[in-house]
């Protein structure tokens, strides 16, 4: 079964990010999942622009551009005139008077649009923006800090996407705490990516290329 693998680089090494980007690279990961936080949106502070720049330098990999900030529409030129077309930026509809406008942006400029659905956020509030973006970043936990415990109500909304999907033009990935079980449980009835963080790829005793392969392999 074919799915996507994302490495959340605010987990990584980054006294060694060099070494990390380089690794994962190698060892077959798929993108790389970059969380940019502002201290505001989310109560807390992570990757920045030139942390961006400098993976996109070291990896051909494509990037998966998260922004958890305020008003992203405020800041967004600044991003997308660094990304490739094969980028994803991922925008928070409540973080933004008109959400489209930025969306649109997105767009305009060639990357991929899309949009993360907090726990606490309704499949409905978001409607009339899955008809036009390309992915859908459903948020297993609150956003802001890793290793958090996953909320179980998240299936639900994964459900409802799912129905939805067959007639819209968007793909759906998981965000946070995702498990072996979790892809076991999500990956066949149609999620087509997992970002992964402490509990599947970082801080373990082996290779991230074993750690992956081991992921792909895992029994459905």
């Amino acid at each position: 079964m074919q799915f996507e693998l994302m490495a959340s680089m605010m987990c990584a090494d980054y006294g060694n990010l060099e070494k990390e980007v380089k690794e994962l690279t190698a060892g077959g990961i798929d993108s790389f999942h970059i969380d940019i936080m502002d201290g505001r949106y989310v109560p807390n502070f992570a990757m920045s622009l030139n942390d961006m720049k400098y993976i996109a330098k070291e990896s051909p990999k494509p990037l998966d551009v998260h922004m958890m900030i305020e008003h992203p529409n405020n800041r967004i030129d600044l991003f997308l005139s660094n990304l490739r077309k094969e980028d994803t930026v991922y925008i928070h509809p409540e973080a933004e008077y008109h959400p489209s406008t930025t969306l649109q942006s997105i767009i305009n400029a060639g990357m991929i649009p899309g949009i993360a659905i907090n726990p606490g956020t309704s499949v409905e509030t978001v409607m009339e923006m899955l008809r036009i973006v390309k992915k859908v970043l459903v948020m297993s936990v609150n956003p802001g800090n890793a290793g958090q415990m996953y909320l179980p109500y998240v299936g639900r909304k994964i459900t409802k996407l799912l129905a939805l999907k067959e007639d819209m033009d968007f793909e759906i990935y998981w965000d946070g705490a995702c498990s072996a079980d979790k892809i076991i449980e999500f990956a066949p009835k149609g999620v087509k990516g997992f970002v992964l963080g402490t509990t599947l790829l970082f801080g373990k005793d082996k290779p991230y290329g074993e750690t992956l392969n081991n992921i792909r392999e895992l029994k459905f």
